[in-house]
């Protein structure tokens, strides 16, 4: 995982506190926030103007501000338990003043200044658009501002799974998800990219102890029933799969494009920007580096951890949070190691009866 990576030999200029994010196979750490989806709206005829950002928390705002007929994707976030949705008006695109790549750069870098923890289109966007964001998803990571992004594809591409599967290995990243199925919604067909929203809010508004496997989605059917080896074709991939098992449509594995869990990725980005913010309101530039501060900063970290340890998303151990016997924490530079055990939910439970 390369989210703040701190080179030894090129400390950072700016003050902050930076964590270096060290996967091991049981003890990981991560980050991120929970419950905004930011969205690039194409179509807009209410009272919203061009080339702005509004954050909206309902459905009555967003059709007062944009039109009933321009929110499908905002419906779908909020309908999957997002608590609320940071828009921007693309301007009208020309081909030359305006072209698609030049207005989509301009979006995404905008939401920057905004809070959320998932990005994801409004509908179809190009192959090109799709990687850009992808693009800008590891650059942000980088810099200490990580968030996820959920992908999907034409109806013509949902027809074919080995087109999506395609798609899912050209967007690796453990923070893409990527949708290969379609879903029909009240009589309706959407395409997987015009459904991503729905996966978007569903992804923002899950408790990071819980998985989104097996998670049942309103709809009447998918707009393709996979078979059997199709789907363990797309887990294996790295795809998210909507499947109708005869009762219900649920996604069948909460994963990533880089075959990671969900799960572990929500919890990864939500505990890394919570101590990063708690740190930056409360310790950075206030506590002594000494003897009593460090132990300050490090009984606030475990603290926060062992909150997480009694919701079920990690184990802690005895050296959970430790200065790093590696570097010497001196001068203005705190060096921290924090380990813990992720927890996963049961996915498979495998039997042996004996009669």
């Amino acid at each position: 995982m390369a989210f703040s990576q701190w080179d030894p030999s090129n400390l950072p200029v700016r003050p902050g506190l930076y964590i270096n994010f060290v996967e091991a196979a049981a003890a990981q750490i991560g980050g991120g926030t929970r419950g905004t989806v930011a969205i690039p709206l194409k179509k807009y005829s209410g009272t919203a103007t061009a080339e702005k950002y509004y954050v909206i928390d309902n459905v009555g705002d967003a059709i007062n501000l944009f039109g009933s007929d321009n929110i499908q994707s905002i419906k779908f976030a909020f309908a999957g338990g997002a608590k609320e949705v940071v828009a921007y008006t693309l301007p009208k695109i020309d081909g030359t003043n305006v072209t698609e790549d030049k207005a989509y750069t301009e979006a995404r870098e905008g939401f920057e200044a905004y809070p959320f923890n998932v990005f994801v289109y409004d509908g179809e966007v190009s192959a090109e658009q799709l990687s850009a964001a992808v693009a800008w998803l590891q650059q942000n990571r980088q810099e200490r501002n990580p968030f996820m992004f959920v992908a999907g594809g034409t109806a013509a591409d949902d027809k074919d799974p080995a087109l999506g599967n395609a798609r899912t290995s050209q967007l690796a990243d453990e923070a893409v998800v990527n949708l290969i199925v379609g879903a029909t919604v009240d009589g309706v067909d959407y395409s997987s990219a015009e459904y991503a929203p729905y996966i978007a809010g569903l992804i923002a508004g899950t408790p990071i102890n819980r998985s989104i496997t097996y998670t049942a989605v309103p709809v009447d059917d998918v707009t393709k029933r996979l078979r059997n080896s199709e789907i363990i074709t797309a887990l294996k991939a790295g795809s998210l799969v909507l499947v109708n098992d005869g009762d219900n449509v649920k996604i069948e594995q909460g994963i990533t494009t880089g075959k990671k869990k969900i799960r572990s990725i929500s919890a990864r980005y939500a505990i890394a920007r919570d101590i990063e913010k708690t740190a930056r309101d409360n310790y950075i530039g206030k506590l002594n580096n000494n003897a009593d501060g460090q132990a300050a900063l490090i009984s606030a970290i475990k603290a926060y951890l062992e909150t997480l340890e009694n919701e079920d998303v990690l184990i802690l151990n005895d050296k959970s949070v430790v200065l790093d016997p590696q570097y010497p924490s001196t001068g203005d530079t705190v060096y921290l190691s924090i380990n813990y055990q992720e927890v996963d939910s049961m996915e498979k439970i495998l039997l042996t009866i004996s009669i």
